[in-house]
């Protein structure tokens, strides 16, 4: 069982960082467009999650949403990764934009001036030139992402896709013993500290680069 809550966290993780990756990514090139309204939304929407307690988010999404359409988000995993995606897309549009703004400006001019349109100069040199700068704070967002499952216990998933932290809290209740607490905390320490020690090599290696 234990293994089975370790799985889901790390699924809840995955589609999460990957929803929150391109919804921020897009956030973020809107924040940088010339046209004003996709800039308001960009921003308002940046503000607006990161002002709100993820856990609120979260519940919206799980509780929120069904009460008001009459129906849930269809998917086993979908009302916590969707959760999950919301937040962390307002955190890395704000990392990916400023890693596009870290790209010297000289690359985009260089790009135009041999034909390339706008759009294609981003894809193909500025936006993966930003991604290499921002693989630090990107991998922290992770291993924030990772211990943000945690909150997920709020929804009352089912034995199928609880995570860590309501495998444990069930365990602890239904056995009157703490150490199933200990134990995930164990886990959790096992999946993010190999993580964390990944973005300090990285940030190493980038301030060597520079």
């Amino acid at each position: 069982v234990l293994t089975q809550a370790a799985r889901n966290t790390l699924i809840f993780t995955f589609f999460g960082f990957t929803g929150g990756l391109v919804f921020g990514l897009a956030l973020a090139l809107m924040r940088l467009s010339t046209i004003r309204v996709y800039r308001w939304f960009a921003t308002g929407y940046i503000e607006l999650f990161r002002g709100l307690p993820a856990l609120l988010t979260i519940m919206i999404v799980g509780f929120g949403i069904p009460i008001a359409l009459g129906r849930g988000l269809p998917g086993t995993y979908a009302p916590g990764a969707v959760g999950l995606a919301l937040v962390a897309a307002a955190y890395m549009a704000e990392t990916i934009r400023a890693g596009i703004q870290a790209v010297p400006k000289g690359q985009l001019e260089a790009a135009r001036s041999l034909g390339m349109s706008r759009t294609r100069a981003m894809a193909s040199i500025v936006i993966p030139q930003a991604f290499r700068i921002i693989i630090p704070p990107l991998t922290n967002e992770l291993v924030l992402l990772i211990k943000d499952t945690s909150l997920l216990f709020v929804l009352g998933t089912t034995a199928a896709t609880e995570e860590l932290v309501k495998f444990g809290r069930d365990f602890a209740f239904s056995s009157a013993n703490s150490t199933p607490f200990i134990v995930v905390g164990l886990v959790y320490l096992a999946i993010t500290l190999p993580l964390t020690r990944l973005v300090a090599l990285l940030e190493r290696r980038s301030a060597r680069a520079r």
